[in-house]
């Protein structure tokens, strides 16, 4: 097969997978076995395109010209590599947890649910191995409008309402600032590919280059910097599988890799140093860091804690671009990955802890990990993943971002990534204590009014309600589908801290090393 071939097959399955999602809605079981083997297909052609980027290869595919100069192209390099990588990946991983949590949960709309996840999925691709700025922001969109859907997912007047938020907010910035600063591009520059060192001449001025890099940052909405952060917890009233959706498969990821995307290829490392467009930018990053997670440590409902987290935890991302270092790029990248599987681990064992006991509140949880001891022991690997502690893979991008804090002699940086991790500390490790240390609550019956309309007991009754728990030696976990994904992606925390040096070197590039 060609490497345009499976560059096509790659942006096609996912979409040909949500027709046949539709077609076989009335029966369960194909309805989720075309899913599974949908996602099977395309991370078997991502995963065949991998040699040919680590030696060297480009591929190539232009689709068509929608105007004179400005056409519809994808090409593929290392970062859009790792991030189609992780997409494919981590959409089967969840596939299989969604089946166990939507049929434990008793869901309803399924079918619209796995529709709409495969042209996001379809949407991410897109992104990846977007060639120019013109065709991932069309993508960009795309995955937005497929997104808001799954948002809405409950139907509610709660859901409804984070429904608008999110929407509201990523279209409102990409509209606002984004294709402002992709017409602006386009007028100065005149192309919107992306290149290697950038596309901007050395005499376009600071005062252009300064504004149309802020657009671009604030546009990207999907990497929820602050003040346009609020999207990000307006759609926790989503079913979990959607929240590792937004926070670890797709979508906060597309707007990371785009920030990342834009500062290497779009403006350069160079242009970005030279004009000081993004050294304010990096503080906001770092602001961003520190207030989040602040805000997290005041949230008892642990989806919303989990949310303000991964707002945090994306500006280490935004922070490695606008350090504008080929080190600080490649931190930001490898943590596009750590990230994914540290915190999918988190929102998989909180869709666990709900579907299994009901319990959304932190302050509800003591004594549950003695009742839910894998959920709770995968919920603590996830934690020091996150954290950034030996021996889990995310230790190593705080590594990098540190190391590129060094390079630019930004020791406030690396203060902030330090008070950071503490800051995780304090608002993660008291879970799991609370889980396996604390008393069991003696109202574990209690409801509190401020839970969201998520969290609800299963909504079917019967054999519906009754297949949300799978009792183990004693032990009451989540369905079984939900407690085998969260245990890979817990082992996979694991894994990447003895193989990060392959990602390193195969994102090498990003640093001007050899390819």
């Amino acid at each position: 097969m060609t490497p345009e071939f499976l560059i096509k097959a790659a942006l096609l399955v996912p979409a040909v997978g949500a027709i046949l999602v539709m077609l076989t809605g009335k029966q369960a079981n194909s309805r989720e076995g075309v899913t599974l083997i949908t996602g099977v297909i395309l991370f078997l052609c991502v995963a065949n395109l991998f040699p040919i980027v680590a030696d060297g290869g480009r591929p190539t595919l232009v689709v068509g010209e929608m105007l004179p100069g400005l056409s519809i192209v994808f090409t593929v390099e290392p970062l859009g590599m790792v991030f189609a990588g992780i997409a494919s990946f981590l959409w089967i991983v969840t596939t299989i947890y969604a089946i166990g949590y939507m049929r434990g949960h008793a869901e309803r709309n399924q079918t619209r649910f796995y529709t709409c996840f495969a042209i996001a999925i379809a949407s991410a691709i897109g992104i990846a191995f977007a060639g120019n700025m013109l065709t991932l922001f069309v993508f960009y969109e795309v995955l937005t409008i497929s997104t808001f859907p799954l948002v809405a997912h409950a139907g509610t007047d709660a859901a409804k309402r984070g429904g608008r938020i999110y929407l509201g907010i990523l279209i409102g910035t990409s509209i606002g600032f984004q294709l402002v600063a992709v017409i602006g591009t386009w007028i100065v520059t005149g192309t919107l590919d992306f290149r290697e060192g950038g596309i901007f001449s050395a005499e376009t001025s600071s005062l252009v280059v300064g504004v149309l890099f802020a657009l671009y940052i604030y546009g990207i909405g999907k990497a929820a910097l602050m003040p346009f952060h609020r999207w990000l917890p307006a759609a926790m009233v989503a079913p979990t599988p959607v929240s590792a959706l937004l926070h670890a498969v797709a979508v906060v990821k597309a707007g990371a890799f785009t920030v990342l995307k834009v500062t290497i290829y779009l403006f350069g490392y160079d242009t970005l140093t030279n004009t000081g467009a993004s050294e304010w930018l990096a503080y906001m990053a770092a602001a961003t860091i520190l207030i989040a997670s602040v805000v997290a440590m005041s949230k008892d409902n642990l989806k919303a804690r989990l949310a303000y987290s991964t707002v945090s935890q994306l500006s280490y991302i935004i922070l490695g671009a606008m350090m504008a270092t080929g080190i600080g790029a490649i931190g930001g990248a490898m943590h596009i990955v750590m990230h994914a599987f540290g915190k999918i681990t988190l929102f998989f064992c909180a869709g666990a802890i709900m579907v299994a006991s009901h319990k959304t509140e932190i302050s509800q949880m003591r004594g549950l990990g003695r009742k839910m001891p894998i959920t709770f022991i995968c919920f603590l690997i996830g934690t020091l993943s996150i954290i950034g502690l030996p021996p889990f893979g995310g230790v190593w991008s705080k590594w990098y971002l540190a190391l590129a804090a060094a390079e630019t002699e930004h020791v406030v940086f690396i203060a902030v990534l330090m008070i950071s991790s503490l800051l995780n500390v304090a608002y993660l490790v008291p879970i799991v204590i609370r889980g396996f240390y604390a008393d069991p609550d003696d109202d574990d019956h209690h409801d509190d009014d401020h839970h969201h309309e998520e969290d609800e007991a299963p909504r079917n009754s019967g054999d519906a309600a009754a297949s949300n728990v799978w009792h183990i030696r004693g032990f009451t976990e989540a369905p079984a589908a939900c407690v085998g994904a969260l245990s890979f992606t817990a082992f996979g925390c694991l894994v990447l801290f003895f193989y990060a040096d392959v990602i390193y070197e195969f994102l090498l590039p990003l640093a001007g090393g050899a390819p």
